[in-house]
């Protein structure tokens, strides 16, 4: 909890106060909480964080004060977590699952600590601390594990850059190690008529080349016995205490080639092991780095000046040149510009952007000068959202990991006892050779580490997260990248996720000899005084063919008389002549629909429309609009609009929300994947089946209540676990707020266009950060193949480890093959795996790479 000034107002006027609400896990909850402190006099501001359990208040100490802050969130029916407040340090040596450990125990006995979440894939530490615990005591206390750690007061801020493995002091003892122990290899084993005995203690005589082994220990090995004394100091059976020991037994037992050996190529995996952990560091740091360290703010008096991005205030206006970064999330106010936004939605096309239009931070324009009024503050910006999210999928542990970390919890000891008894028990029992069983035990003691086994998982869902995340879709955690993978179900919304949730007009038949624009200029001429999305369509597209409300000839009509016919359409006079403009039983009793006449050429446009054209008098063209094209037209998904006067129709216009170019494409391409893929909507029978048929959706639900929208998620489920254990996934695609409770309940919830929709970010497992439906079928690749190289990762090492483990008794293994296969090879091997999870890319089907609007 913190109790301090907010910085953008004066010390003595506001202060913020932070809470802990663990339950407050969803925008209903936010919404009692916010509502119940809403209350209180003298709130300032009220910001809920759904997604990290946190409640920020901002307040006037002279009206109100925390306590009673704190009385009003329990009477919304919640608990806060006691008086800790949660802090962040920087432990950049701490890379993996061992070194984790190490902290972990050392801080488990620190007075004042509760929570400890350790992430070695960022180096860093997140501790709940009571109150009054300084962050020393923290600092100290993993500093007693071994590391070094400082505290960084904003979470999502940079990772911290190490030294380059390769000349870091313990590559270059590592190197020195190397050479020495290749020229006692030389004496001993190559020429050993220049390999003198120099030395004899405790009735051991020691060769030239004994005593290098021994110097490649001291050099090579002094980290990994530094680690281990801090392995036993902090009780922690990890893999530094083991290899420790096992230099230590190797030089006491007169086995000084072996601890040599032992030192030298542990030390070598070790800087593998780092050099690896670092390529993953660096897929969050590009991340992190997206968003400019300064701002060119303009002030009032027109001056520019150079500022901190993160000191920049809501309202400030920041001048943003082509090639620069967008400083902080907001709106245009002056300029156009095409912008590169992929590194927010993972769109390579630039978006035409205007004033007016919101842009984001870290997204480059291309061309054009621009002015932006900042709306949301460094810390608040889609960008930093994305970081935060993403650091916080790698602090969620999927099932698979906590699986293996109880399984090496029990692995680690048995071995290990397996390797004091090969020492012990063969000798004693049955008098064979101390030294062969020395060597097998010790060979066992390096195969029970089970470091290639813990970082298998962790490693892959990091370089999952981080490569969806650079293509747009941010993915909330590492169970929800395996969830998806597994659903062989994925629901879909219909309006704003296949369709663009915008109406359009589709068609215009001119009739009675009018010709397009006239039959679109009178509906604009009525429209254009209606607020009903039908009418904002037709004026739209009226503005996208510039056709003026005018007479055809520049001058503007007289318009008298509008009437809004609620449920029917408009009516208006024009010149004199009243109009509709609205559905065919608006003109029941007035215009003949029946038997009208397309303006047409010799019949020719009306047979490609598909309509016979029959004569029903002397004039060609005769057409029954009722019985003919409103069927057809409705049979589409299209809503129909006639527009003429009470004596004659003048035209028939169509309206739809226009299906997405790509959907067709992307649904094709998860039903080759596999994926049972059916559509959820609440939108009419005709209108479902016209929008399924045209994007090759065999199965639909239409007409259906949100409530039934959450059952049918519940029935997808039952019906996709028979078979399979009763444990059926579903995945659910939606608009991220109106689908929220469906979204809830399916396995993974699928959010799009959430770029700037804090409703989706916060609520969604997994946001496509555009409207762009080719990200769907990327998904299920990526965490196809993520889970298939967890799969892959696991069973190898365990096998790799049984295998070894089996050949160390009959010699056939020795630590060397230890050392270099199961550790060294096998640490990189799943490493390297896990990396080619950063080489999954979306697909973009041919003829949509620059569709226009920027490629929205």
């Amino acid at each position: 909890m913190s109790d301090t000034p907010s910085p953008s107002t004066p010390p003595d006027s506001s202060r913020t106060l932070e809470l802990r609400v663990p339950d407050m896990d969803c925008p209903t909850c936010a919404g009692k909480v916010e509502n119940s402190v809403g209350r209180l006099e003298g709130i300032d501001g009220i910001e809920p964080r759904v997604t990290s359990g946190r409640l920020v208040v901002e307040y006037d100490p002279t009206l109100t004060d925390d306590s009673e802050i704190r009385e009003r969130v329990r009477a919304a029916g919640y608990e806060i977590e006691s008086s800790a407040g949660e802090r962040t340090f920087s432990v950049p040596n701490m890379d993996c699952a061992s070194c984790a450990g190490k902290v972990e125990n050392a801080l488990e006995r620190t007075d004042g600590v509760d929570d400890i979440e350790t992430r070695p894939a960022s180096g860093r530490v997140t501790v709940t601390v009571d109150d009054g615990l300084e962050s020393t005591a923290v600092i100290d206390a993993i500093d007693g594990a071994g590391y070094d750690a400082s505290p960084i007061a904003d979470d999502s801020g940079p990772i911290d850059d190490r030294e380059a493995v390769w000349k870091s002091r313990r590559a270059v003892g590592t190197a020195i190690g190397a050479a020495l122990v290749t020229v006692g290899m030389l004496l001993e084993f190559v020429f050993p008529a220049l390999d003198p005995a120099l030395a004899t203690l405790a009735g051991r005589t020691y060769e030239l080349s004994q005593l290098l082994f021994i110097a490649a220990v001291a050099v090579a090995g002094t980290p990994i016995l530094r680690n281990g004394y801090y392995s036993v100091r902090n009780r922690s059976l990890d893999i530094d205490f083991l290899m420790g020991l096992g230099i230590v037994a190797s030089v006491a037992a007169h086995h000084p080639f072996e601890g040599a050996m032992l030192a030298v190529l542990f030390s070598v995996a070790e800087l593998l092991e780092r050099f690896s952990m670092d390529r993953a560091r660096d897929s969050l740091r590009e991340l992190m780095d997206l968003s400019p360290e300064t701002a060119t703010v303009r002030r009032e008096d027109g001056a520019e000046e150079t500022v901190p991005a993160d000191e920049l205030a809501i309202g400030d206006v920041v001048v943003v040149r082509p090639g620069e970064k967008i400083p902080a999330d907001g709106v245009v106010l002056e300029g156009e510009s095409a912008i590169d936004q992929s590194p927010i939605t993972g769109e390579s096309v630039p978006v035409d952007t205007a004033a007016s239009d919101e842009v984001f931070a870290g997204t480059i324009p291309e061309s054009g000068y621009l002015e932006v009024e900042v709306e949301s503050e460094a810390g608040d910006s889609t960008i930093a959202r994305i970081v935060r999210m993403v650091e916080d999928a790698e602090r969620e542990k999927t099932e698979r990991e906590q699986f293996i970390d109880r399984f090496a919890s029990v692995y680690t000891p048995i071995v290990l006892l397996l390797a004091v008894a090969a020492v012990v028990v063969p000798p004693l029992l049955f008098g064979a050779s101390w030294n062969y069983w020395f060597i097998v035990g010790l060979t066992l003691l390096v195969l029970s580490c089970p470091c290639a086994l813990v970082i298998s998982t962790p490693v892959s869902v990091v370089s999952g997260i981080t490569s969806a995340a650079r293509n747009g879709v941010l993915i909330k955690g590492g169970r929800h990248l395996e969830a998806v993978g597994d659903s062989d179900v994925l629901a879909v919304d219909k309006t704003g996720t296949l369709t663009e949730g915008d109406l359009t007009v589709t068609d215009v038949i001119p009739l009675e000899g009018a010709d397009e624009d006239d039959v679109i200029r009178r509906a604009r001429t009525l429209e254009q005084r209606s607020e009903h999305p039908i009418g904002r369509a037709i004026v739209g597209y009226a503005d996208e063919q510039e056709i003026a409300a005018d007479r055809g000839d520049g001058t503007e009509p007289e318009v008298s008389s509008f009437e809004a016919l609620t449920g029917k359409g408009v009516r208006a006079e024009i010149d004199g002549t009243t109009h509709y403009v609205g559905k065919p039983d608006l003109f029941d009793g007035l215009a003949d629909l029946e038997h009208v006449h397309a303006t047409t050429d010799g019949g020719v446009a009306l047979t490609e429309m598909g309509y016979s054209g029959a004569f029903q008098c002397d004039r060609e063209g005769c057409l029954d609009v009722l019985s003919e094209v409103v069927p057809d037209l409705q049979a589409e998904g299209k809503t129909v609009v006639i527009v003429g006067t009470d004596e004659r129709p003048i035209g028939v216009i169509g309206v739809a929300d226009k299906v997405r170019p790509e959907a067709k494409w992307a649904v094709s391409q998860l039903q080759e994947q596999g994926v049972r893929v059916v559509m959820l909507t609440g939108d009419n029978e005709g209108t479902a089946r016209a929008i399924a048929n045209a994007v090759g959706i065999e199965e639909y639900h239409a007409e259906l209540l949100p409530d039934e929208k959450l059952e049918w998620i519940r029935r997808l489920a039952d019906e996709a676990g028979v078979g399979n254990g009763g444990d059926g996934h579903v995945a659910m695609v939606g608009d991220g707020i109106n689908d929220a409770p469906a979204l809830a309940t399916a396995s993974v919830g699928i959010a799009m266009g959430a770029a700037g929709t804090d409703t989706a970010l916060e609520t969604a497992d997994v946001a496509l950060m555009s409207d762009d439906l080719t990200r769907l079928p990327y998904l299920y690749e990526l965490s196809g193949m993520a889970n298939g190289v967890i799969r892959q990762n696991v069973w190898s090492s365990l096998a790799v480890k049984a295998v070894l483990a089996v050949g160390a008794p009959v010699g056939i293994v020795t630590v060397i093959h230890a050392v270099v296969i199961g550790d060294m090879g096998m640490s990189l091997g799943v490493t390297g795996n896990a990396m080619r999870l950063a080489n999954v890319e979306p697909e973009t089907p041919d003829g949509l790479e620059g569709r226009g609007d920027g490629g929205r």
